[in-house]
């Protein structure tokens, strides 16, 4: 399976600006990543710092914020990480689950659960 991408549209009540790029739908990340100067562009502030693993196995402490993030015609809301200003931005697997949407590994396409999984 190849890599799969999608637009995405990251936006806050509060800020004036958003930020859209087409992501890499990464299902091994659990939140979402987006180039940090892209976003502090856009309006966005860090509200916290925690601690992630890479896919390297490398720790690093980011930061991150709170984002409206619109894809596939759904909205959700989530974190979203300030990753280096060179990154490819990256839509994590808790935005996908929480639409309903997950990868298809027959043809590598996103695609609409009948309803979003509680359990």
């Amino acid at each position: 399976m190849g890599a799969v991408y999608v637009n995405v549209n990251l936006s806050w009540p509060n800020i004036k600006g958003e930020y859209e790029e087409e992501f890499l739908v990464d299902t091994g990340a659990t939140d979402s990543m987006a180039p940090g100067n892209k976003l502090r562009e856009s309006g966005f502030k860090p509200i916290g710092k925690l601690p992630y693993e890479l896919a390297t196995g490398q720790p690093v402490e980011l930061e991150f914020t709170l984002a409206q993030i619109k894809f596939m015609g759904d909205t959700t809301a989530g974190r979203v990480l300030f990753g280096p200003d060179d990154t490819e931005p990256l839509l994590g697997v808790t935005a996908l689950e929480s639409t309903g949407i997950v990868v298809d590994p027959k043809n590598g396409q996103l695609k609409r659960l009948p309803s979003v999984r509680l359990k």
